[in-house]
Protein backbone atom coordinates (compact mmCIF):
# COMPACT_ATOMS: atom_id res chain seq x y z
CA UNK A 1 0.00 0.00 0.00
CA UNK A 2 1.12 3.10 -1.02
CA UNK A 3 2.30 6.13 1.27
CA UNK A 4 -0.93 8.46 -0.01
CA UNK A 5 -3.21 5.38 -0.11
CA UNK A 6 -2.37 4.78 3.99
CA UNK A 7 -2.69 8.73 4.13
CA UNK A 8 -6.41 8.42 2.49
CA UNK A 9 -6.97 5.45 4.95
CA UNK A 10 -6.34 6.98 7.95
CA UNK A 11 -8.63 10.08 6.79
CA UNK A 12 -11.48 7.98 5.46
CA UNK A 13 -11.25 5.99 9.23
CA UNK A 14 -11.23 8.91 11.43
CA UNK A 15 -12.82 11.47 10.36
CA UNK A 16 -16.21 12.02 12.24
CA UNK A 17 -19.16 14.35 13.32
CA UNK A 18 -18.27 16.95 16.25
CA UNK A 19 -19.52 15.81 19.39
CA UNK A 20 -21.20 17.93 22.16
CA UNK A 21 -19.15 20.48 23.52
CA UNK A 22 -16.45 19.97 26.37
CA UNK A 23 -17.93 20.66 30.00
CA UNK A 24 -15.32 22.52 31.21
CA UNK A 25 -14.49 24.92 28.59
CA UNK A 26 -12.33 27.54 28.36
CA UNK A 27 -14.07 31.28 28.45
CA UNK A 28 -12.77 33.47 25.77
CA UNK A 29 -12.53 36.83 26.06
CA UNK A 30 -15.82 37.87 24.41
CA UNK A 31 -17.21 35.77 27.27
CA UNK A 32 -17.88 32.54 25.27
CA UNK A 33 -16.45 29.11 26.05
CA UNK A 34 -13.26 28.24 24.25
CA UNK A 35 -13.46 26.87 21.32
CA UNK A 36 -16.57 29.04 20.07
CA UNK A 37 -15.67 29.21 16.35
CA UNK A 38 -13.74 27.14 14.12
CA UNK A 39 -10.29 25.74 14.63
CA UNK A 40 -7.57 26.11 11.97
CA UNK A 41 -4.70 23.81 12.21
CA UNK A 42 -2.04 24.45 9.75
CA UNK A 43 0.67 21.56 8.50
CA UNK A 44 3.32 23.56 6.76
CA UNK A 45 3.66 20.32 4.11
CA UNK A 46 1.90 18.40 1.42
CA UNK A 47 -0.53 15.46 2.64
CA UNK A 48 1.39 12.51 3.05
CA UNK A 49 4.14 13.27 6.08
CA UNK A 50 4.51 12.69 9.45
CA UNK A 51 2.63 15.91 10.36
CA UNK A 52 -0.17 15.43 8.17
CA UNK A 53 -0.98 12.13 9.02
CA UNK A 54 -0.98 12.56 12.70
CA UNK A 55 -2.93 15.69 12.60
CA UNK A 56 -5.47 13.87 10.44
CA UNK A 57 -5.64 11.35 13.03
CA UNK A 58 -5.73 13.35 16.36
CA UNK A 59 -8.15 16.58 14.84
CA UNK A 60 -11.26 14.84 14.47
CA UNK A 61 -11.14 13.11 18.13
CA UNK A 62 -10.41 16.76 19.10
CA UNK A 63 -13.66 17.70 17.26
CA UNK A 64 -15.53 15.07 18.70
CA UNK A 65 -14.63 16.06 22.82
CA UNK A 66 -14.22 19.80 22.30
CA UNK A 67 -17.62 20.40 20.34
CA UNK A 68 -16.01 22.29 17.71
CA UNK A 69 -14.51 21.20 13.92
CA UNK A 70 -10.54 21.69 14.00
CA UNK A 71 -10.17 22.25 10.12
CA UNK A 72 -6.68 20.89 8.89
CA UNK A 73 -4.91 23.02 5.83
CA UNK A 74 -1.74 22.63 4.28
CA UNK A 75 0.17 25.69 3.66
CA UNK A 76 2.98 24.81 1.94
CA UNK A 77 6.78 26.34 0.39
CA UNK A 78 10.25 27.55 1.39
CA UNK A 79 10.83 24.25 3.44
CA UNK A 80 7.94 24.97 5.59
CA UNK A 81 8.06 28.46 6.34
CA UNK A 82 5.43 30.06 4.61
CA UNK A 83 3.03 27.87 7.19
CA UNK A 84 4.96 28.25 9.60
CA UNK A 85 5.01 32.34 9.00
CA UNK A 86 1.33 32.55 8.52
CA UNK A 87 0.82 31.42 12.11
CA UNK A 88 3.25 33.29 13.65
CA UNK A 89 1.50 36.37 12.24
CA UNK A 90 -2.02 35.19 13.27
CA UNK A 91 -4.14 36.28 16.64
CA UNK A 92 -3.10 34.18 19.80
CA UNK A 93 -6.44 33.53 20.19
CA UNK A 94 -5.86 29.58 19.85
CA UNK A 95 -7.71 29.79 16.77
CA UNK A 96 -5.19 29.22 14.53
CA UNK A 97 -2.37 26.39 15.39
CA UNK A 98 0.43 24.96 13.79
CA UNK A 99 1.36 20.81 13.58
CA UNK A 100 4.92 20.31 12.84
CA UNK A 101 8.07 18.25 14.28
CA UNK A 102 10.54 20.29 16.71
CA UNK A 103 13.72 19.72 14.63
CA UNK A 104 11.85 21.26 11.72
CA UNK A 105 10.50 24.12 13.36
CA UNK A 106 13.67 24.90 14.70
CA UNK A 107 15.97 24.08 11.53
CA UNK A 108 15.19 27.28 9.30
CA UNK A 109 17.04 30.22 11.58
CA UNK A 110 19.85 28.37 10.88
CA UNK A 111 19.23 28.26 7.17
CA UNK A 112 17.61 31.50 6.32
CA UNK A 113 19.38 35.04 6.52
CA UNK A 114 15.85 36.43 7.07
CA UNK A 115 12.99 35.07 8.47
CA UNK A 116 9.24 36.85 8.97
CA UNK A 117 9.80 34.93 12.61
CA UNK A 118 11.62 34.22 15.53
CA UNK A 119 10.97 29.90 16.03
CA UNK A 120 11.53 30.65 20.01
CA UNK A 121 9.72 34.06 20.62
CA UNK A 122 7.10 34.12 18.32
CA UNK A 123 5.36 30.82 19.36
CA UNK A 124 3.75 29.03 22.49
CA UNK A 125 4.70 25.46 22.26
CA UNK A 126 1.57 23.32 23.46
CA UNK A 127 2.35 19.69 23.98
CA UNK A 128 3.74 17.53 21.77
CA UNK A 129 2.21 14.74 19.85
CA UNK A 130 4.02 11.90 18.39
CA UNK A 131 7.81 10.84 18.91
CA UNK A 132 9.05 10.19 15.20
CA UNK A 133 12.38 7.97 14.70
CA UNK A 134 13.34 7.24 11.05
CA UNK A 135 14.74 4.77 8.76
CA UNK A 136 17.94 4.57 6.67
CA UNK A 137 16.57 3.03 3.48
CA UNK A 138 17.66 2.39 -0.06
CA UNK A 139 15.91 1.54 -3.12
CA UNK A 140 16.09 -2.39 -3.74
CA UNK A 141 18.29 -2.05 -6.92
CA UNK A 142 21.09 -0.85 -3.98
CA UNK A 143 23.70 -3.49 -3.72
CA UNK A 144 23.73 -2.07 -0.05
CA UNK A 145 22.22 -4.51 3.34
CA UNK A 146 23.99 -2.88 5.92
CA UNK A 147 24.78 0.58 7.39
CA UNK A 148 28.43 -0.35 6.88
CA UNK A 149 28.02 -1.55 3.34
CA UNK A 150 26.17 1.80 2.65
CA UNK A 151 29.01 3.98 3.85
CA UNK A 152 31.46 2.19 2.28
CA UNK A 153 29.96 3.03 -1.37
CA UNK A 154 29.04 6.16 -0.36
CA UNK A 155 33.10 6.43 -0.02
CA UNK A 156 34.14 4.12 -3.13
CA UNK A 157 31.71 6.45 -4.72
CA UNK A 158 31.49 10.26 -3.65
CA UNK A 159 28.45 12.24 -4.41
CA UNK A 160 27.25 9.75 -6.39
CA UNK A 161 24.38 8.25 -4.13
CA UNK A 162 21.37 10.23 -4.63
CA UNK A 163 19.74 10.42 -1.35
CA UNK A 164 16.00 12.41 -1.18
CA UNK A 165 14.29 14.68 1.58
CA UNK A 166 11.40 16.07 2.19
CA UNK A 167 13.11 19.86 1.66
CA UNK A 168 16.23 21.84 3.45
CA UNK A 169 15.67 22.19 6.96
CA UNK A 170 12.68 19.46 7.59
CA UNK A 171 13.56 16.23 9.81
CA UNK A 172 14.36 14.00 6.83
CA UNK A 173 17.00 16.58 6.22
CA UNK A 174 18.48 16.64 9.41
CA UNK A 175 18.27 12.83 9.38
CA UNK A 176 20.89 13.13 6.14
CA UNK A 177 23.09 15.88 6.84
CA UNK A 178 23.97 13.74 10.56
CA UNK A 179 24.53 10.71 8.44
CA UNK A 180 26.83 12.49 6.25
CA UNK A 181 28.47 14.25 8.88
CA UNK A 182 29.16 11.24 11.43
CA UNK A 183 30.10 8.55 8.51
CA UNK A 184 32.10 10.81 6.54
CA UNK A 185 30.68 10.20 3.47
CA UNK A 186 29.88 12.95 0.24
CA UNK A 187 26.63 12.28 -0.72
CA UNK A 188 23.91 13.81 -3.28
CA UNK A 189 20.87 15.54 -1.91
CA UNK A 190 17.51 15.57 -3.28
CA UNK A 191 15.00 18.22 -1.99
CA UNK A 192 11.69 16.98 -2.56
CA UNK A 193 8.49 19.42 -1.50
CA UNK A 194 7.42 17.09 1.42
CA UNK A 195 8.14 14.14 2.90
CA UNK A 196 5.24 12.29 0.65
CA UNK A 197 6.71 13.67 -2.86
CA UNK A 198 10.16 12.56 -1.39
CA UNK A 199 8.76 8.52 -1.09
CA UNK A 200 7.52 8.47 -4.12
CA UNK A 201 11.03 9.23 -5.28
CA UNK A 202 12.65 7.11 -3.92
CA UNK A 203 9.76 4.26 -5.08
CA UNK A 204 10.24 5.16 -8.86
CA UNK A 205 14.27 5.25 -8.00
CA UNK A 206 14.91 9.51 -8.95
CA UNK A 207 16.56 8.75 -5.94
CA UNK A 208 18.70 6.00 -4.13
CA UNK A 209 18.13 6.60 -0.52
CA UNK A 210 16.42 8.09 2.21
CA UNK A 211 16.72 8.81 6.28
CA UNK A 212 13.48 9.23 6.09
CA UNK A 213 10.19 8.86 8.91
CA UNK A 214 9.40 5.07 9.99
CA UNK A 215 6.01 5.58 8.93
CA UNK A 216 5.89 7.17 5.91
CA UNK A 217 7.79 4.22 4.75
CA UNK A 218 6.87 1.19 6.37
CA UNK A 219 4.25 0.12 4.06
CA UNK A 220 6.85 -0.20 1.24
CA UNK A 221 9.29 -2.11 3.84
CA UNK A 222 6.67 -4.54 4.28
CA UNK A 223 5.92 -5.03 0.49
CA UNK A 224 9.59 -5.48 -0.25
CA UNK A 225 9.88 -2.09 -2.26
CA UNK A 226 11.91 -0.63 0.21
CA UNK A 227 15.08 -2.30 2.13
CA UNK A 228 15.73 -0.80 5.90
CA UNK A 229 19.23 -0.88 6.84
CA UNK A 230 19.27 1.26 9.91
CA UNK A 231 16.96 3.22 12.60
CA UNK A 232 17.73 6.46 13.87
CA UNK A 233 16.59 5.80 17.53
CA UNK A 234 19.23 4.10 20.20
CA UNK A 235 16.97 1.32 20.43
CA UNK A 236 15.11 -1.27 18.35
CA UNK A 237 11.58 -0.29 17.27
CA UNK A 238 9.17 -3.02 17.93
CA UNK A 239 7.78 -2.66 14.19
CA UNK A 240 11.68 -3.12 12.99
CA UNK A 241 12.33 -5.61 15.68
CA UNK A 242 15.12 -7.16 12.39
CA UNK A 243 16.77 -3.16 11.60
CA UNK A 244 19.59 -2.02 14.13
CA UNK A 245 20.48 1.14 15.17
CA UNK A 246 22.35 3.14 12.79
CA UNK A 247 24.56 3.74 16.28
CA UNK A 248 25.54 0.15 16.14
CA UNK A 249 27.35 0.96 13.19
CA UNK A 250 27.87 5.22 14.09
CA UNK A 251 28.63 5.41 17.76
CA UNK A 252 26.51 8.55 18.69
CA UNK A 253 23.98 8.71 15.75
CA UNK A 254 21.08 9.68 17.07
CA UNK A 255 18.11 11.50 15.50
CA UNK A 256 14.52 11.37 17.10
CA UNK A 257 11.84 14.12 16.92
CA UNK A 258 8.85 15.16 17.95
CA UNK A 259 5.65 15.72 16.26
CA UNK A 260 3.78 18.68 18.38
CA UNK A 261 1.65 21.62 18.48
CA UNK A 262 2.19 25.16 18.31
CA UNK A 263 0.18 28.27 18.85
CA UNK A 264 1.01 31.87 18.38
CA UNK A 265 3.37 33.71 21.18
CA UNK A 266 0.41 35.33 23.90
CA UNK A 267 -2.01 32.51 23.23
CA UNK A 268 -3.55 32.70 26.76
CA UNK A 269 -2.39 29.98 29.06
CA UNK A 270 -6.18 28.91 29.92
CA UNK A 271 -6.51 27.86 26.51
CA UNK A 272 -2.61 26.27 26.09
CA UNK A 273 -3.59 24.25 29.29
CA UNK A 274 -6.93 23.32 27.63
CA UNK A 275 -5.96 22.06 24.26
CA UNK A 276 -2.65 20.28 26.28
CA UNK A 277 -5.40 18.02 28.33
CA UNK A 278 -7.67 17.74 25.25
CA UNK A 279 -4.83 16.30 23.56
CA UNK A 280 -3.57 13.97 26.10
CA UNK A 281 -7.01 12.57 26.43
CA UNK A 282 -7.55 11.70 22.62
CA UNK A 283 -3.48 9.85 22.79
CA UNK A 284 -4.73 7.82 25.61
CA UNK A 285 -8.03 6.59 23.79
CA UNK A 286 -7.07 2.62 22.73
CA UNK A 287 -8.45 3.81 18.85
CA UNK A 288 -6.03 6.74 18.01
CA UNK A 289 -3.18 5.00 20.43
CA UNK A 290 -3.75 1.02 17.85
CA UNK A 291 -3.32 3.59 15.20
CA UNK A 292 -0.69 5.46 15.95
CA UNK A 293 1.38 2.38 16.76
CA UNK A 294 0.36 0.68 13.47
CA UNK A 295 1.59 3.65 11.86
CA UNK A 296 5.14 3.55 13.95
CA UNK A 297 4.30 7.03 16.00
CA UNK A 298 4.34 6.32 19.36
CA UNK A 299 2.43 9.19 21.66
CA UNK A 300 3.96 11.62 23.70
CA UNK A 301 2.22 14.03 26.16
CA UNK A 302 3.82 16.51 27.64
CA UNK A 303 3.29 19.82 29.40
CA UNK A 304 3.84 22.90 27.15
CA UNK A 305 7.12 23.77 29.13
CA UNK A 306 8.58 20.51 28.29
CA UNK A 307 8.04 21.05 24.38
CA UNK A 308 9.78 24.64 25.15
CA UNK A 309 12.67 23.06 26.42
CA UNK A 310 12.78 20.98 23.97
CA UNK A 311 12.56 23.49 21.06
CA UNK A 312 15.46 25.67 22.55
CA UNK A 313 18.21 22.30 23.06
CA UNK A 314 17.26 21.11 19.68
CA UNK A 315 17.82 24.80 18.57
CA UNK A 316 20.93 24.99 19.62
CA UNK A 317 21.84 21.22 18.43
CA UNK A 318 20.71 21.56 15.19
CA UNK A 319 22.69 24.86 14.48
CA UNK A 320 25.77 23.54 15.81
CA UNK A 321 25.37 20.59 13.10
CA UNK A 322 24.37 22.85 10.35
CA UNK A 323 27.71 25.20 10.98
CA UNK A 324 29.90 21.89 11.55
CA UNK A 325 28.35 20.88 8.38
CA UNK A 326 28.73 23.57 6.60
CA UNK A 327 25.25 23.60 5.03
CA UNK A 328 24.17 26.97 3.22
CA UNK A 329 22.05 29.69 4.17
CA UNK A 330 19.87 30.53 1.36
Amino acid sequence: MSTLRVYAAIVAGTLCAAGAAWPQATSTGSGQAYPAKVVRVIVPFPPGGANDIVARLLLPRLAEQMGQQFVLENRVGAGGTIGTTFVAQSRPDGYTLLVNSVASHVSNPHLYRKLPYDALADFAGITPLTRLAAVLTVHPSMPTRTVTAFIALAKKRPKEVLVGHAGTGSFIHLNAVLLEAMAGIQITQVPFKGGGPAVVGLMSGETNAMVVGVGDIIEYIRANRARPLGVTSLERLTQLPGVPPIAETIPGYESVTWVSLFGPAGTPRSIIDQLNAEVGNALRDPAIASKLANLTYDPVHRPAEALNQRMKADYERIGKLFRQSGVILN
